[in-house]
């Protein structure tokens, strides 16, 4: 069968069976076994799929990933987080829009710890919200700072997207975790501008809270006791990464040990806490495995097809440079990214796209960085932008998904911004993981 053929009976094959409502996993899985049966020999090709299968998923680079789920789901169950939460909210005092700051600082803290954008936006959501919503502020200062603090867990290390975007795309992991720190402060530092900036236009959209104001001593106690002892997991995730202490693998593990630790001190580890946190991690740790499995031979069926080399020799065949492919494979993700999940992105893109990365030059972990900001902005992109999903269903009645995305746009624009800048500036990217090796 022609390349071209092949390539598109496959892909259309997959979005058809999404399109049906055929769980992700289920989809991959079985254009996997009709492509290995046409493609790779047939049974003898069947053989081979499980021999692949099993190798993509006891790959030891994916340690991570349910290390930073049990992380998160245990700083969530104990009440870590909120104790993070509860003593910024002195901080801040009664400054106009406090609990709109809150929500980025506080959230881009969390995002440090959990590693998960869906928790941080459900915690922001549900813990933040209805306080904003009583005392009065404007939906655009509440939702938008929300949705755009969450997906920022997708870049700050701990990422288990990061991490599953490195196996998948084969680019270093603990180059990936760290590159994506400066970008991370920096889009953070640029929401904060952003309400700022809402706040001098309309004063009234966040009112000032002079009740809660705290004394300088209760601050200091605040911070000394519910948020410094949290830079104890930060150190362990990304510390003894940037230190050449441990690798990726170790420092997960560590970071769990560090949120155990302090759990205990607080004296918050309990058996239902555990539990709880176990459970959860197991739950999505499954699905992402099962998930990398059906990546991971579909990128060998395309290459076995032909579909592969063939694609690279006619992109090679157009005379543009490097940026117009990349502002391409960019516009790529964020269509994607309006009628599918990240992981299902990562899936379908990440066989096609890297080829590509290596014929333009590009530097793996800095195309990396792009992508999971691409992704990041996936999730507020509507109609089925995860983050607006979640967003919605912690808001009151009558919220739509048209409101949440309207406030969600100065941020977006935001990701945008800072997508321009590391093109201009890969160094941003890049400087972190080259003084560590």
């Amino acid at each position: 069968m022609d390349w071209h053929l092949s390539l598109v009976a496959m892909f259309t094959t997959i979005l058809a069976l999404m399109a049906i409502g055929m769980p992700v996993a289920v989809a991959f899985l079985t254009i996997n076994l009709l492509g290995t049966l046409y493609f790779m020999g047939g049974l003898s090709g069947i053989d081979q799929l499980i021999a692949n299968s099993t190798t993509s998923i006891t790959n030891f680079s994916l340690v991570p990933v349910p290390l930073f789920l049990v992380m998160g789901e245990l700083l969530f169950h104990t009440g870590l987080a909120m104790r993070v939460f509860d003593a910024l909210d002195k901080c801040f005092g009664g400054i106009k829009g406090r609990l709109s700051y809150m929500t980025v600082v506080g959230g881009t803290v969390f995002a440090t710890l959990s590693g998960s954008s869906m928790a941080n936006t459900a915690m922001l959501g549900s813990t933040l919200m209805p306080d904003m919503v009583k005392r009065g502020y404007k939906p655009h200062m509440i939702m938008g700072p929300i949705v755009a603090t969450g997906g920022l867990a997708m870049i700050i290390p701990p990422s288990s997207l990061a991490v599953l975007l490195g196996s998948i795309g084969r680019i270093d992991v603990g180059a990936l975790l760290i590159a994506g720190m400066i970008p991370g402060l920096l889009l953070a530092l640029m929401f904060i501008l952003v309400i700022r900036t809402q706040i001098s236009l309309d004063p009234a959209s966040a009112p000032g809270h002079p009740d809660v104001k705290a004394s300088v001593p209760e601050m200091i106690k605040a911070v000394t006791f519910d948020v410094l002892p949290m830079g104890l997991v930060i150190f362990a995730v990304v510390g003894l990464i940037l230190l050449g202490w441990a690798t990726p693998s170790e420092s997960a593990a560590f970071g769990v040990l560090a949120v155990a630790f302090l759990a205990a001190l607080y004296k918050k580890l309990t058996i239902e806490a555990i539990t709880k946190s176990l459970r959860g991690a197991l739950i999505v740790s499954t699905l992402m495995l099962t998930i990398i499995i059906g990546s991971t031979t579909f990128s060998q069926i395309l290459a076995f097809s032909g579909a592969s080399s063939g694609l690279i020799m006619w992109s090679s065949g157009f005379d543009l440079n490097a940026y117009t492919m990349l502002a391409i494979l960019f516009l790529t993700l964020v269509f994607l990214g309006m009628f599918m999940d990240q992981l299902s992105i990562m899936m379908l893109t990440l066989p096609v796209f890297m080829p590509l990365v290596s014929l333009y030059g590009f530097d793996q972990v800095w195309f990396g960085v792009v992508m999971l900001l691409a992704l990041e902005l996936s999730l507020a992109t509507p109609p089925f932008g995860l983050l607006l999903f979640v967003m919605v269903g912690v808001s009151p009645k009558g919220t739509t998904i048209g409101n949440v995305a309207w406030a969600a746009l100065p941020y977006i624009l935001c990701t945008l911004a800072l997508i321009v800048v590391l093109a201009i500036f890969p160094e941003l990217a890049t400087w972190l993981p080259q003084i560590t090796r």
